[in-house]
C-alpha cells in the first residue's frame, strides 16, 4: 500500500462524496422544517455508508478474480483505458440541464425505515454512476494489496464519503440561522448545475484514475 495510492483513493472518494445520496439527500434531511431528528439522520447515512461498503466487497472480490487472470501490466493497461474513458466522457454532460431533485426531496420525508430504504434506492440508482467508486475499486484490485488492506481502505474510502455530510450537519446544529442559508444555496445550485457538476466530477476522477496506471507502468 502507497501513499500515492491513498491520496488517489482519497481524492476519489471526495469526489464521490458530493453525489445525491451522500450529500444532497443528507442537506434536503436538513432543511427538513421543524426539529432536526438526529436518529433519522444517522439512519440514512449509516445505511448508505453500510450498502457502499458491502457493493465494494462484492466488486473487489469479482474484479480480482478477473486481475488474477491477466498479468500485471496487461491490468495496469485496462486501468489506464478506463480513467481516458471517465475523462473523455465527462465533455459531453450538459451544463444547462436541470435535475428533478422534487421525487428525491418528497422521498426524504417519508418514515424513518421508509428512509433507510431511500438510501439503499440511492445507492442502486447511482451505483451505474458512481464511475470514481468503480475507479477506486479497479485501482485497488489491481494494486497488490491484502484482504485486511482493501477491507480497511473500503472502510475508509466509504467513511470519507460521509465526511462533508456529517460537518455540515455539525454546522447546522451550531448555528442553524446561519448555515440554512448556505444549505438552500447548495441544494438550488445542485438542481441548476448537477449535470455540469458530474462531468466535471468524472473528468477528475479519470485524471486520477489515469496517473495512477501510469505511474505504476511506468515509474514504479
Amino acid at each position: 500500500m502507497t501513499l500515492g495510492l491513498v491520496a488517489a483513493l482519497a481524492g476519489l472518494a471526495l469526489l464521490d462524496s458530493t453525489s445525491i445520496g451522500t450529500l444532497f439527500i443528507p442537506i434536503w434531511l436538513m432543511l427538513t422544517p421543524g426539529r432536526l431528528r438526529l436518529g433519522r439522520f444517522a439512519v440514512y447515512l449509516g445505511t448508505i455508508t453500510v450498502f457502499y461498503f458491502a457493493v465494494g466487497i462484492l466488486l473487489v472480490l469479482g474484479a480480482s478474480k478477473v486481475v488474477d487472470h491477466l498479468d500485471g501490466p496487461v491490468a495496469l493497461w485496462i486501468q489506464l483505458v478506463i480513467g481516458v474513458f471517465l475523462f473523455a466522457i465527462s465533455f459531453r454532460f450538459d451544463s444547462k440541464k436541470k435535475l428533478d431533485t422534487a421525487k428525491w426531496q418528497n422521498r426524504a420525508n417519508g418514515s424513518t425505515p421508509a428512509l433507510a430504504g431511500v438510501a439503499v434506492l440511492a445507492g442502486v440508482v447511482e451505483l451505474a454512476t458512481m464511475l470514481p467508486y468503480l475507479g477506486a475499486i479497479g485501482m485497488m484490485s489491481t494494486a497488490d494489496l491484502r484482504p485486511a488492506q482493501i477491507g480497511l481502505l473500503l472502510a475508509g474510502y466509504c467513511l470519507v464519503m460521509i465526511v462533508p455530510a456529517l460537518l455540515l450537519l455539525g454546522g447546522r446544529l451550531a448555528l442553524r440561522h446561519r448555515v440554512d442559508p448556505f444549505l438552500t444555496k447548495i441544494s438550488t445550485w445542485f438542481a441548476e448545475k448537477g449535470a455540469s457538476a458530474t462531468g466535471w466530477i468524472l473528468g477528475i476522477a479519470g485524471f486520477l484514475v489515469a496517473r495512477d496506471a501510469v505511474a505504476r507502468l511506468f515509474f514504479l
